[in-house]
């Protein structure tokens, strides 16, 4: 029987340039979602106490007490601990750092990036990832693309254009299951992703959890993702 993971990692430590001038007096998972009066980093809690999660450390930098005064007033579904990292660590240690403040290191944990906006089930993804042994796995998303596309024929001539088509690449999306042994294969500082992904990828014990069908994603990185997210909001698209 799957031991779904009761514990989860928020990465919120960014500066979000991009997002300016809304991150210049908060972190980016502070930024609410327009038409809901919530924080990137609200929804992404209530989404995983519903998941099970009973405990979350969030891994905090940039304007880091803007976040704990929020925390502090805030009824939370969960029980939340701070970490701040006084320099840069990168992804990667970002993580490891977080990492060592889970209540339970023996026991899987979730994981995200404090720009995520989604709904799927976590536990799901923890079925996978322990069917397949994985030390870690990782949520795959296929987003659309934000140009329209050209179709055409062998000749050139153009066929059709069709806005904002799917891509045709699986990404990352941003959200991950690991196992205990994990935090010992994560840098002290850097990107997981360029060391210790690409190393699972080679002994196969990275695994990728395509998002179910009609499930709601997406990262908040421009003012124009909020934007589209206020739109996808009041169509009634995130569940």
């Amino acid at each position: 029987m799957t031991q779904h993971p009761t514990q989860a990692v928020i990465l919120a430590g960014g500066q979000g340039s991009r997002l300016r001038p809304y991150t210049d007096d908060r972190p980016k998972p502070m930024v609410e979602i327009p038409g809901t009066g919530v924080p990137i980093i609200g929804h992404q809690l209530a989404w995983l106490a519903d998941e099970g999660v009973t405990d979350v450390v969030v891994s905090c930098g940039h304007l880091a007490e803007v976040l704990d005064e929020w925390l502090a007033q805030a009824e939370l579904p969960c029980r939340v601990t701070t970490v701040v990292e006084r320099e840069p660590l990168g992804r990667g240690g970002g993580l490891k750092f977080a990492a060592r403040s889970l209540p339970r290191p023996e026991e899987p944990w979730y994981a995200t990036n404090g720009d995520i906006w989604t709904r799927f089930s976590l536990r799901e993804m923890a079925d996978f990832h322990a069917e397949r042994d994985a030390t870690a796995t990782l949520a795959l998303a296929r987003p659309r693309i934000p140009w329209g596309a050209v179709e055409t024929d062998e000749f050139g001539h153009v066929l059709d254009f069709i806005e904002a088509p799917p891509s045709p690449y699986l990404i990352n999306a941003g959200v991950y299951v690991f196992s205990p042994r994990f935090v010992g294969l994560l840098p002290e500082r850097g990107d997981h992703e360029r060391t210790t992904f690409p190393r699972l990828a080679r002994e196969r014990a990275l695994a990728g959890f395509p998002l179910p069908q009609g499930s709601y994603w997406r990262a908040i990185d421009t003012a124009k993702d909020l934007r589209e997210a206020a739109r996808e909001l009041a169509d009634g698209t995130p569940r």
